[in-house]
């Protein structure tokens, strides 16, 4: 790929797993839920929205909620392509705040904590992952997805936690003026474009359909 060819990609946050009236919890690495009925009615949102763009590569989190999302989205496809399986697009340990709901993570960890993990995506005391690993890793995708002859945009399904260090990755934290959070909504999305040098500037985000 020469360095003045560009590639999109289209990182998706997967849809809900929660319903109204449901107790919503911190659902991490550890917890593999399916979407609800809701997180299905966004996941076919985005099938829709993205049926005519055309994906000619598609990676997804191995758990059930990212691998059911981007399966809806692909099945809307004219031509889907195959869909792979990215172990880091898992979604991050949140240690004892596993699966536990939004006040008792509070009244562990404090909001102050809680917001620095928000607004600069900083570990809180407890939570189990290495945001320089986590970047790593986006950096290295970039760079694979820039030196690939496929210059066709390509499908990211993941989770919260893994989908705002894609940000970081590329330099972006929100004082940039670009976006106004690092979080990612369910069922929503953010547009890279990826250059031959495996920079990527950011086009969209937290965008839902």
């Amino acid at each position: 790929m020469t360095t003045d060819t560009t590639r999109d990609l289209y990182i998706v946050r997967h849809g809900n797993t929660f319903d109204k009236g449901d107790t919503v919890t911190r659902v991490g690495a550890r917890t593999d839920l399916l979407l609800s009925s809701s997180g299905q009615a966004q996941a076919e949102a985005l099938a829709d929205h993205f049926s005519r763009i055309g994906f000619t590569q598609a990676i997804a989190g191995p758990l059930k909620r990212t691998r059911q999302t981007a399966e809806i989205i692909l099945g809307k496809q004219p031509q889907p392509p195959d869909l792979e399986i990215g172990n880091f697009l898992r979604e991050i340990d949140y240690g004892p705040d596993e699966n536990q709901p939004e006040d008792a993570v509070i009244a562990r960890i404090g909001q102050t904590a809680l917001d620095a993990w928000e607004r600069a995506a900083v570990p809180p005391p407890g939570w189990r992952f290495d945001p320089a690993a986590i970047e790593g890793q986006w950096q290295s995708l970039f760079a694979k997805l820039a030196k690939s002859d496929d210059t066709g945009p390509v499908l990211i399904v993941t989770s919260n936690g893994i989908a705002r260090f894609a940000l970081t990755a590329a330099g972006l934290t929100p004082d940039t003026g670009q976006h106004a959070t690092l979080k990612l909504k369910t069922g929503a999305y953010g547009v890279f474009r990826l250059s031959g040098d495996a920079s990527a500037s950011l086009h969209d985000w937290n965008i839902r359909p």
